[in-house]
């Protein structure tokens, strides 16, 4: 690829304030992202720093109010945003939704004098979030989650423990659903804890084949007190902000696969084009110029589906069933065009000197977190012909 990065992505953008945002996300990453972006994957390297840089950028707030510290942009800009940090490094732009998915309970929950307290630090103060649901023996099945809260005074106590949680160990705060009832949705509620609570510890980070600047890792839950204070929403409402979380967030991860596709495509076009065999460069070839359009004609359905869904979200309408699809489409988009980028590159495409293996091995999690693409599929079914019966 050239040294000067690839040509950027054009987009449509809604205000002038937006494409000047997208200008600087675009100088930040040629600047900070990118040119270390294999080598600290490499290392296993959590870019801490950068999550700093970008919260004294405001951009770990952007889809949040301006009163609380937000960016105040609607979520069709944020979600762009969010493409172009994952083209650069994953990493990064996951990390990055992650973040904004652990603030939703409290922005969407909370009430005002929680926001007012915590909602500024959380959005442009330097801190980092984590958002905690998945364990050991729920995990698609959420609603039979095992950790307990129990009411103790003015206070909660938490015990049990959470898995696969992105920024396990290095948030600052995480985003807790625990059950304080009775077994199904019902029995769920929502907390808002500090990463510094007493009996509160991570495990050592998962060993993964991707992904390997960010740590994920189980948290332990060993008698932590939270005040009633930091209880998100009415008791019993946990779910439901879950859900709330979920349907945003998975257009957070549909923006970041889009992402790692593109710069599959990207460096595919560049390496087909300067690589020759039988005299002629690999892009003259019509066998590998109908993959490379293939490919981007992928990438651009995804990115109009995730858009579509992101605008009805900002107009108030419902975008549960289109965030599924989005999530499916895009994350599957990503898997196909990686192994497709591997493929133009050959041997190359095999080897750590160029990175399609990485974004290919990064792409197969795109299909896992925040609900598997088999759960898309299932709520999208939903939506099309009601529940499942149960006879």
């Amino acid at each position: 690829m050239p040294k000067d990065g690839p040509q950027p992505v054009e987009r449509e953008l809604p205000t002038d304030e937006a494409r000047d945002l997208l200008g600087l996300v675009r100088d930040l990453v040629q600047r900070e992202i990118r040119p270390v972006a294999a080598e600290q994957e490499a290392a296993g390297t959590f870019p801490r720093e950068t999550f700093r840089l970008l919260s004294e950028a405001g951009l770990l707030g952007l889809p949040y109010p301006e009163e609380y510290g937000g960016g105040g942009q609607p979520y069709q800009v944020y979600l762009q945003v969010l493409e172009e940090l994952a083209a650069a490094r994953l990493t990064v732009g996951l990390g990055t939704s992650v973040h904004s998915l652990s603030c939703h309970g409290l922005a969407h929950f909370g009430s005002k004098e929680q926001r007012t307290e915590w909602l500024p630090d959380m959005l442009g103060g330097g801190l980092l979030g984590a958002y905690c649901l998945s364990e050991p023996s729920s995990g698609s099945d959420a609603a039979s989650l095992r950790t307990r809260a129990v009411r103790d005074g003015a206070d909660w106590v938490l015990d049990g423990t959470k898995a696969w949680i992105t920024h396990g160990g290095v948030a600052d705060f995480y985003t807790v659903l625990a059950r304080t009832g009775e077994e199904g949705p019902c029995g769920i509620t929502a907390f808002l804890v500090p990463a510094d609570a007493e009996g509160l510890s991570a495990a050592t980070p998962e060993h993964k084949m991707g992904l390997n600047g960010s740590p994920t890792a189980q948290l332990h839950f060993d008698g932590v007190r939270v005040p009633d204070a930091r209880r998100l929403g009415d008791e019993g409402q946990g779910f439901s902000v879950a859900l709330s979380s979920l349907d945003s967030g998975r257009l957070g991860i549909a923006a970041c696969a889009i992402g790692v596709a593109q710069a599959a495509l990207d460096e595919s076009l560049a390496y087909t084009a300067e690589r020759e065999q039988f005299g002629r460069p690999l892009a003259d070839f019509q066998g590998l110029r109908f993959t490379l359009a293939d490919m981007a004609t992928h990438i651009e359905a995804g990115r109009s589906l995730y858009l579509a869904a992101a605008r009805r979200r900002d107009a108030g309408q419902p975008f549960a069933k289109q965030a599924a699809m989005a999530k499916l489409f895009c994350t599957d988009t990503a898997m196909r065009v990686t192994t497709d980028a591997v493929q133009l590159l050959g041997g190359y495409g095999y080897t750590t000197d160029f990175p399609v293996e990485r974004y290919m091995r990064e792409a197969k999690v795109l299909q896992i977190v925040e609900g598997t693409n088999q759960i898309q599929r299932m709520v999208v079914a939903r939506h099309l012909a009601g529940p499942e019966s149960k006879g």
